[in-house]
Protein backbone atom coordinates (compact mmCIF):
# COMPACT_ATOMS: atom_id res chain seq x y z
CA UNK A 1 0.00 0.00 0.00
CA UNK A 2 3.00 2.02 -0.44
CA UNK A 3 2.85 4.83 -3.12
CA UNK A 4 5.55 4.68 -5.89
CA UNK A 5 5.09 7.87 -7.03
CA UNK A 6 6.75 9.83 -3.91
CA UNK A 7 10.47 9.00 -2.57
CA UNK A 8 10.69 8.13 -0.27
CA UNK A 9 7.16 6.60 0.38
CA UNK A 10 4.91 6.67 3.11
CA UNK A 11 5.14 3.48 4.84
CA UNK A 12 2.11 0.77 5.38
CA UNK A 13 1.89 0.84 8.72
CA UNK A 14 1.88 5.11 9.09
CA UNK A 15 -0.75 5.10 5.99
CA UNK A 16 -2.87 2.76 7.90
CA UNK A 17 -2.80 4.66 10.92
CA UNK A 18 -3.12 7.99 9.46
CA UNK A 19 -6.48 6.61 7.20
CA UNK A 20 -7.77 5.16 10.27
CA UNK A 21 -7.34 8.39 12.48
CA UNK A 22 -9.15 10.33 9.06
CA UNK A 23 -12.01 8.03 9.53
CA UNK A 24 -12.20 8.93 13.31
CA UNK A 25 -11.90 12.63 12.48
CA UNK A 26 -14.68 12.71 10.05
CA UNK A 27 -17.20 10.90 12.93
CA UNK A 28 -16.16 13.27 15.49
CA UNK A 29 -17.35 15.85 12.54
CA UNK A 30 -20.31 13.85 11.50
CA UNK A 31 -21.43 13.62 15.48
CA UNK A 32 -21.81 17.42 15.89
CA UNK A 33 -23.33 17.94 12.68
CA UNK A 34 -25.86 16.05 12.88
CA UNK A 35 -26.31 17.08 16.65
CA UNK A 36 -26.60 20.76 15.26
CA UNK A 37 -29.56 19.88 13.21
CA UNK A 38 -32.69 21.23 14.00
CA UNK A 39 -30.96 23.94 16.45
CA UNK A 40 -31.34 27.65 15.58
CA UNK A 41 -27.93 28.34 14.49
CA UNK A 42 -25.59 30.95 14.63
CA UNK A 43 -24.38 32.23 11.08
CA UNK A 44 -22.11 34.52 9.58
CA UNK A 45 -20.96 35.46 5.91
CA UNK A 46 -17.48 35.52 5.29
CA UNK A 47 -18.11 37.95 2.41
CA UNK A 48 -20.30 40.62 3.46
CA UNK A 49 -19.95 43.07 0.83
CA UNK A 50 -22.85 44.87 -1.56
CA UNK A 51 -23.04 42.97 -5.01
CA UNK A 52 -23.61 39.57 -6.42
CA UNK A 53 -21.09 37.64 -4.34
CA UNK A 54 -22.59 39.45 -0.99
CA UNK A 55 -23.88 36.63 1.66
CA UNK A 56 -22.84 33.51 -0.67
CA UNK A 57 -20.00 32.16 1.70
CA UNK A 58 -22.02 31.08 5.10
CA UNK A 59 -20.18 29.69 8.14
CA UNK A 60 -22.29 28.66 11.07
CA UNK A 61 -20.90 27.57 14.70
CA UNK A 62 -21.09 24.37 14.07
CA UNK A 63 -18.58 24.81 11.14
CA UNK A 64 -16.30 26.52 13.66
CA UNK A 65 -16.71 24.14 16.85
CA UNK A 66 -15.96 21.19 14.30
CA UNK A 67 -12.52 22.23 12.98
CA UNK A 68 -11.43 22.93 16.88
CA UNK A 69 -12.32 19.52 17.84
CA UNK A 70 -10.47 18.17 15.14
CA UNK A 71 -7.46 20.40 15.05
CA UNK A 72 -6.69 19.66 19.11
CA UNK A 73 -7.57 15.82 18.41
CA UNK A 74 -4.55 16.06 15.36
CA UNK A 75 -2.84 17.82 18.08
CA UNK A 76 -3.16 14.56 20.18
CA UNK A 77 -1.31 11.94 17.69
CA UNK A 78 0.54 14.05 15.22
CA UNK A 79 1.31 17.61 16.81
CA UNK A 80 4.44 18.28 14.27
CA UNK A 81 1.62 17.94 11.18
CA UNK A 82 0.41 20.80 9.53
CA UNK A 83 -2.73 21.50 9.26
CA UNK A 84 -4.77 23.22 6.37
CA UNK A 85 -8.54 24.35 7.49
CA UNK A 86 -11.07 25.94 6.34
CA UNK A 87 -12.24 28.11 9.48
CA UNK A 88 -8.48 28.86 11.21
CA UNK A 89 -5.42 30.20 9.49
CA UNK A 90 -3.10 28.45 12.44
CA UNK A 91 -0.36 26.55 10.82
CA UNK A 92 1.00 24.22 13.83
CA UNK A 93 3.45 22.45 11.55
CA UNK A 94 4.00 24.90 8.43
CA UNK A 95 5.95 22.78 5.37
CA UNK A 96 6.04 19.77 7.14
CA UNK A 97 5.81 17.06 4.94
CA UNK A 98 2.31 15.66 5.94
CA UNK A 99 -0.21 18.35 5.58
CA UNK A 100 -4.27 17.47 7.04
CA UNK A 101 -7.03 19.10 4.72
CA UNK A 102 -9.63 19.83 7.01
CA UNK A 103 -12.94 21.06 5.51
CA UNK A 104 -15.37 20.79 8.95
CA UNK A 105 -18.57 21.18 6.99
CA UNK A 106 -18.74 21.33 2.85
CA UNK A 107 -21.98 22.53 1.51
CA UNK A 108 -22.19 24.54 4.95
CA UNK A 109 -24.92 26.66 2.76
CA UNK A 110 -27.61 23.13 2.27
CA UNK A 111 -26.81 23.04 5.92
CA UNK A 112 -27.62 25.86 7.14
CA UNK A 113 -31.05 25.84 5.63
CA UNK A 114 -31.78 22.25 6.47
CA UNK A 115 -31.05 21.02 2.76
CA UNK A 116 -29.94 17.16 3.64
CA UNK A 117 -26.52 17.23 1.25
CA UNK A 118 -23.32 17.88 3.24
CA UNK A 119 -19.75 16.26 3.87
CA UNK A 120 -17.20 16.47 6.28
CA UNK A 121 -13.97 15.94 4.36
CA UNK A 122 -10.70 15.37 5.94
CA UNK A 123 -7.57 14.49 3.59
CA UNK A 124 -4.01 14.28 4.10
CA UNK A 125 -1.65 14.94 1.53
CA UNK A 126 2.29 13.87 1.90
CA UNK A 127 4.82 16.02 0.16
CA UNK A 128 2.05 17.91 -2.07
CA UNK A 129 0.49 14.54 -2.95
CA UNK A 130 -2.96 12.87 -1.43
CA UNK A 131 -2.66 9.63 0.27
CA UNK A 132 -5.75 9.25 2.49
CA UNK A 133 -8.90 10.43 3.04
CA UNK A 134 -12.30 10.66 4.78
CA UNK A 135 -15.45 11.90 3.79
CA UNK A 136 -18.41 12.00 6.14
CA UNK A 137 -21.75 12.22 4.01
CA UNK A 138 -24.87 13.30 4.76
CA UNK A 139 -26.63 10.27 2.44
CA UNK A 140 -24.64 7.61 0.25
CA UNK A 141 -25.75 4.46 -1.96
CA UNK A 142 -26.45 2.78 1.00
CA UNK A 143 -28.90 5.66 1.39
CA UNK A 144 -27.55 6.42 4.95
CA UNK A 145 -24.79 8.76 6.58
CA UNK A 146 -21.17 7.14 6.81
CA UNK A 147 -17.86 7.90 5.94
CA UNK A 148 -16.30 7.26 2.48
CA UNK A 149 -12.50 6.45 3.00
CA UNK A 150 -9.47 4.99 1.30
CA UNK A 151 -5.44 5.89 1.49
CA UNK A 152 -2.83 5.88 -1.26
CA UNK A 153 -3.09 2.26 -3.29
CA UNK A 154 -6.09 0.95 -1.19
CA UNK A 155 -9.62 0.13 -1.90
CA UNK A 156 -12.43 2.24 -1.74
CA UNK A 157 -14.17 1.80 1.36
CA UNK A 158 -17.80 2.87 3.14
CA UNK A 159 -18.09 2.36 7.04
CA UNK A 160 -14.78 -0.44 6.84
CA UNK A 161 -16.57 -2.27 4.08
CA UNK A 162 -15.54 -2.53 0.40
CA UNK A 163 -17.58 -0.61 -2.26
CA UNK A 164 -17.99 -2.34 -5.23
CA UNK A 165 -20.54 -0.77 -7.33
CA UNK A 166 -21.24 -2.05 -11.48
CA UNK A 167 -23.18 0.63 -13.36
CA UNK A 168 -26.59 -0.76 -14.61
CA UNK A 169 -26.01 -0.98 -18.44
CA UNK A 170 -29.77 -0.72 -19.05
CA UNK A 171 -29.31 3.15 -17.77
CA UNK A 172 -28.26 5.20 -21.34
CA UNK A 173 -27.84 8.92 -19.56
CA UNK A 174 -25.41 9.01 -16.53
CA UNK A 175 -25.49 11.88 -13.91
CA UNK A 176 -22.60 14.24 -13.93
CA UNK A 177 -21.93 16.86 -11.56
CA UNK A 178 -21.21 20.47 -12.76
CA UNK A 179 -20.89 23.54 -11.24
CA UNK A 180 -23.51 25.35 -13.27
CA UNK A 181 -26.52 23.12 -14.99
CA UNK A 182 -26.35 23.72 -18.82
CA UNK A 183 -29.50 23.57 -21.10
CA UNK A 184 -28.32 20.28 -21.88
CA UNK A 185 -24.93 18.02 -21.46
CA UNK A 186 -25.81 15.64 -24.30
CA UNK A 187 -25.45 12.19 -23.48
CA UNK A 188 -25.27 13.05 -19.61
CA UNK A 189 -27.74 14.49 -17.19
CA UNK A 190 -26.48 17.37 -14.78
CA UNK A 191 -26.53 17.78 -11.17
CA UNK A 192 -25.40 20.59 -8.93
CA UNK A 193 -25.11 19.54 -5.06
CA UNK A 194 -23.38 22.49 -3.53
CA UNK A 195 -20.51 20.57 -2.44
CA UNK A 196 -17.71 19.39 -4.06
CA UNK A 197 -16.82 16.54 -1.21
CA UNK A 198 -19.96 14.94 -1.80
CA UNK A 199 -19.51 15.16 -5.68
CA UNK A 200 -16.18 13.53 -5.19
CA UNK A 201 -17.74 10.69 -3.10
CA UNK A 202 -20.17 9.97 -4.89
CA UNK A 203 -17.87 9.47 -8.25
CA UNK A 204 -15.66 7.32 -6.43
CA UNK A 205 -19.17 5.53 -5.46
CA UNK A 206 -20.27 5.13 -8.99
CA UNK A 207 -23.27 7.19 -8.50
CA UNK A 208 -22.29 9.90 -10.33
CA UNK A 209 -20.15 9.32 -13.31
CA UNK A 210 -18.21 12.26 -13.49
CA UNK A 211 -17.77 16.31 -11.95
CA UNK A 212 -16.19 19.49 -12.49
CA UNK A 213 -15.15 21.46 -9.81
CA UNK A 214 -13.74 25.28 -11.16
CA UNK A 215 -12.43 26.60 -8.43
CA UNK A 216 -12.01 24.63 -5.18
CA UNK A 217 -9.37 25.11 -2.38
CA UNK A 218 -7.49 22.02 -0.85
CA UNK A 219 -9.57 21.41 1.53
CA UNK A 220 -12.30 20.89 -0.75
CA UNK A 221 -11.01 18.09 -2.56
CA UNK A 222 -7.88 16.31 -1.07
CA UNK A 223 -9.72 14.26 0.96
CA UNK A 224 -11.80 13.16 -2.79
CA UNK A 225 -9.25 12.88 -4.69
CA UNK A 226 -8.19 9.92 -2.97
CA UNK A 227 -11.66 8.04 -3.27
CA UNK A 228 -12.03 8.37 -6.21
CA UNK A 229 -8.39 6.99 -7.24
CA UNK A 230 -8.94 4.18 -5.22
CA UNK A 231 -11.97 3.78 -6.41
CA UNK A 232 -10.06 3.09 -10.06
CA UNK A 233 -11.38 6.83 -11.45
CA UNK A 234 -9.06 9.25 -12.72
CA UNK A 235 -8.95 13.22 -12.14
CA UNK A 236 -7.63 16.21 -14.06
CA UNK A 237 -6.62 19.50 -13.21
CA UNK A 238 -6.21 22.79 -15.90
CA UNK A 239 -2.59 24.33 -16.17
CA UNK A 240 -1.95 26.62 -19.09
CA UNK A 241 -5.32 26.29 -20.35
CA UNK A 242 -5.27 22.68 -20.86
CA UNK A 243 -6.44 19.59 -18.86
CA UNK A 244 -3.81 17.28 -17.45
CA UNK A 245 -3.70 14.71 -15.30
CA UNK A 246 -3.26 15.74 -12.20
CA UNK A 247 -0.25 14.24 -9.78
CA UNK A 248 0.76 16.69 -7.15
CA UNK A 249 -0.90 19.71 -5.45
CA UNK A 250 2.23 21.75 -5.68
CA UNK A 251 2.23 22.57 -10.13
CA UNK A 252 4.40 23.99 -12.52
CA UNK A 253 1.92 26.43 -12.80
CA UNK A 254 2.13 27.24 -8.69
CA UNK A 255 5.73 26.11 -8.12
CA UNK A 256 5.86 23.39 -5.82
CA UNK A 257 7.61 25.60 -2.79
CA UNK A 258 4.37 28.06 -2.82
CA UNK A 259 1.67 27.68 0.09
CA UNK A 260 -0.55 25.15 -0.27
CA UNK A 261 -2.79 27.15 1.40
CA UNK A 262 -3.23 29.10 -2.15
CA UNK A 263 -3.76 26.60 -3.94
CA UNK A 264 -6.72 26.72 -6.55
CA UNK A 265 -7.06 24.92 -9.56
CA UNK A 266 -10.12 23.33 -11.64
CA UNK A 267 -10.48 19.49 -11.52
CA UNK A 268 -12.23 17.26 -13.18
CA UNK A 269 -12.51 13.56 -11.73
CA UNK A 270 -14.87 10.34 -12.99
CA UNK A 271 -14.78 7.01 -13.94
CA UNK A 272 -14.18 7.20 -17.65
CA UNK A 273 -12.45 5.31 -20.35
CA UNK A 274 -9.47 7.57 -20.21
CA UNK A 275 -8.46 11.03 -20.03
CA UNK A 276 -9.77 12.47 -23.28
CA UNK A 277 -13.50 10.88 -22.03
CA UNK A 278 -13.12 12.38 -18.88
CA UNK A 279 -12.28 15.96 -20.56
CA UNK A 280 -15.10 15.04 -23.03
CA UNK A 281 -17.75 14.56 -20.25
CA UNK A 282 -17.21 17.48 -18.10
CA UNK A 283 -14.85 19.98 -19.34
CA UNK A 284 -17.00 22.04 -21.58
Amino acid sequence: MTDPNVDPPVDPATLAEIEQLAVELARLAAAEIQGALGTLLTVRYKTSEAGQDALRDPVSEVDQRVEKIVRMRLNEHFPEHDIIGEEYDDRPGRNHDFVWAVDPIDGTTNFVNGFPLFAAAIGVVYKGRPIAGATWCSTSHALRPGVYHACKGGHLRFDGEEVELAANPAVRRRLVGLPQIPATTGSRDGRKTGSAAIELAFVAAGLLEACRIDTPNIWDVASGLVLVEAAGGMVATRIDKSWQPFRTFGSAAQGEGDDLRQWKQAILAGRLADHDALVAAVAT
